[in-house]
C-alpha cells in the first residue's frame, strides 16, 4: 500500500508539473506576447491554443506507443518534445518561433501514457482513488499556474515563464527515471486505456456524445475568454500586466470554496443534471454580462469569479460524468475521445478569440463565448440523468463461466468479461448490490 501512494504521488507531481509548464501562460500570453516581431491578436490567439491541436493528434498515438515500447520510455520522450518546446518559445522573438514552440509543447502528449501507468502500478482495489489523485493534481496545478505565471512573467518576462516549464520538465524526467517504478509488463485496461475495437460504438453513445461537446466548449470558451481577460484587466482596472496575479489569487481561491456546496448537493442530494445546467448557465450568464461591463473594475471582477465558480464546477462534474455514463469497460475508450475533444477546445477557442479581438472587439469575444455556452446548455438539457452507479473490476480465474449469474445479481447494472484479461468489468448500483453473493460468484477476495 505504501509503494502504491509512493508512486501515486510521484505519477501526480509529474502530470501537474507538465499542466503547470502548459497552463502558466494562459493568463499573461496575449499581454506579454505583443512584443514579438509581427505578433497580432489572430497570431497571439493561435499561440494560446495551438498545444491543443498537437495534444489531439499525438496523445492517442502516444498511448498505444507505450503499450509497445514501455511507458517510462514514452513518457520520458514527451517529456524531451516538451521541454524542447519550452526552450524553443523561451529563446524566440517572433511571434511565428512562439507559435511553434507551444506546438512543440503539446505534441509531447504523455496524458495516456501516465493513466496506462497508474494501471499498470496500481491494485484494481486502488485505482478509482489514483485516479481521482491525478484528477485533484490537474485541477491544483490550473489555480496553481493561474497565479505562477503572472507572477514570474513579472520578474523575468514570459521566456521567464517558458524556461520555468522546461526546468519542470526536466524535474519531470527526473521523477519518471528515479523515482517512479518500473512496471514488469506493459498491459491494456480497457477502464485506463482507449480500445480500437469499441471506439466507433463509444463515440455513438449520444449521453457520452454530449459530454464531449460539452468539455470541447468549456475548454474553447475558456481559451477565447484569456484572449480577452488579461487586456480588460489591464483597461478596465488599469492593473499592469506584472500585477494581474493579484487578482487571479482571490478569485480562483473564493471560487473553489463558492463552488463546493454546488458539488455537495449534486452528489449528497443525487442534484447532478440540475447542478450541472446552472453551471453551464452561471459560465454563459458571467461571459454575456461581462460584455456589457468592460467599463466597469467591479463588475469586471464580480463576473470573472463568476466565471470561475461554474469553470471549476464543470470542470470537476465532466470527467465524473464520463465515469458513471460509460459501459462497463469502456471508461479508458470514452475518455480517450473526451480529452481528445478538451484538446481540440483549446485550440479552436485561442484561434475563435484571437479572430474576434483583431476584426471585432473585446466584447465580441465574450458574447460568442455566452453564445457558445447557450449552445451547449440546450444540447445538455436533453441529457438523461445520470444513474448513480459505481465502477468494479474484478479478477476472476480464466474460464469463468458465471457471467449470467452475476448479470442477475440485485444492484447489477452492466456486465462486461474480458477473457484475454480474465477480468470482470461492472456497473452496480451499490445500494442494492449484494456482495456477498457478488464474491461467492467471482471468487473474489472482496468487493472493492
Amino acid at each position: 500500500m505504501a509503494r502504491e501512494v509512493k508512486t501515486v504521488a510521484s505519477l501526480a507531481l509529474l502530470y501537474a508539473f507538465r499542466m503547470i509548464g502548459l497552463f502558466m501562460v494562459l493568463p499573461i500570453l496575449v499581454v506579454y506576447g505583443r512584443d514579438y516581431a509581427g505578433a497580432s491578436p489572430k497570431l497571439l490567439g493561435l499561440a494560446l491554443g495551438i498545444y491543443g491541436l498537437t495534444q489531439a493528434i499525438f496523445q492517442i498515438p502516444l498511448g498505444l506507443l507505450s503499450d509497445i515500447w514501455g511507458r517510462k520510455i514514452v513518457i520520458t520522450l514527451g517529456l524531451v518534445v516538451f521541454a524542447l518546446g519550452s526552450v524553443l518559445a523561451a529563446t524566440a522573438t517572433s511571434i511565428e518561433g512562439l507559435i511553434l514552440g507551444r506546438a512543440l509543447q503539446g505534441a509531447g502528449a504523455i496524458a495516456s501514457a501516465i493513466m496506462a501507468m497508474v494501471a499498470d502500478l496500481t491494485s484494481e482495489q486502488n485505482r478509482t482513488k489514483a485516479m481521482a489523485a491525478i484528477g485533484a493534481s490537474i485541477g491544483l496545478s490550473f489555480s496553481v499556474s493561474m497565479i505562477l505565471g503572472p507572477v514570474i512573467a513579472s520578474v523575468a518576462g514570459l521566456s521567464g515563464v517558458f524556461f520555468l516549464a522546461a526546468i519542470l520538465a526536466v524535474c519531470g524526467i527526473g521523477i519518471v527515471l528515479f523515482v517512479v517504478p518500473t512496471p514488469q509488463q506493459s498491459s491494456s485496461h480497457r477502464e485506463n486505456g482507449a480500445i480500437p475495437s469499441i471506439f466507433v460504438s463509444t463515440i455513438k453513445n449520444t449521453q457520452l456524445l454530449r459530454l464531449d461537446v460539452g468539455i470541447f466548449a468549456l475548454h474553447c470558451i475558456l481559451m477565447a475568454s484569456f484572449v480577452a481577460i488579461p487586456t480588460v484587466l489591464e483597461s478596465s482596472l488599469d492593473l499592469s500586466k506584472g500585477k494581474h496575479w493579484q487578482v487571479y489569487l482571490p478569485v480562483l481561491l473564493l471560487a473553489f470554496i463558492a463552488m463546493l456546496p454546488l458539488m455537495i448537493v449534486a452528489e449528497k442530494k443525487r442534484k447532478v443534471k440540475p447542478v450541472f445546467l446552472l453551471a453551464i448557465a452561471i459560465v454563459g450568464v458571467s461571459n454575456l454580462l461581462l460584455s456589457f461591463s468592460l467599463s466597469s473594475s467591479v463588475l469586471v471582477i464580480a463576473f470573472v469569479f463568476s466565471f470561475f465558480v461554474g469553470f471549476n464546477l464543470l470542470e470537476a462534474m465532466l470527467p465524473s460524468l464520463v465515469s458513471k455514463i460509460s459501459p462497463a469497460g469502456a471508461k479508458g475508450t470514452a475518455m480517450g475521445i473526451y480529452s481528445t475533444s478538451q484538446f481540440l477546445g483549446a485550440f479552436c477557442g485561442g484561434v475563435l478569440g484571437g479572430f474576434l479581438l483583431e476584426d471585432a472587439s473585446i466584447a465580441s469575444v465574450f458574447l460568442a463565448t455566452a453564445s457558445l455556452a447557450g449552445v451547449w446548455l440546450a444540447v445538455a438539457g436533453s441529457m438523461a440523468p445520470p444513474k448513480h452507479l459505481t465502477s468494479l473490476c474484478l479478477p476472476v480465474e480464466q474460464g469463468f463461466t458465471a457471467e449470467q449469474d452475476v448479470a442477475q445479481l440485485p444492484g447489477v447494472e452492466e456486465v462486461l468479461y474480458v477473457v484475454e484479461e480474465s477480468l470482470l468489468y461492472l456497473k452496480v448500483d451499490k445500494a442494492r448490490l449484494d456482495e456477498l453473493q457478488l464474491v461467492k460468484l467471482t471468487n473474489a477476495e472482496a468487493v472493492s
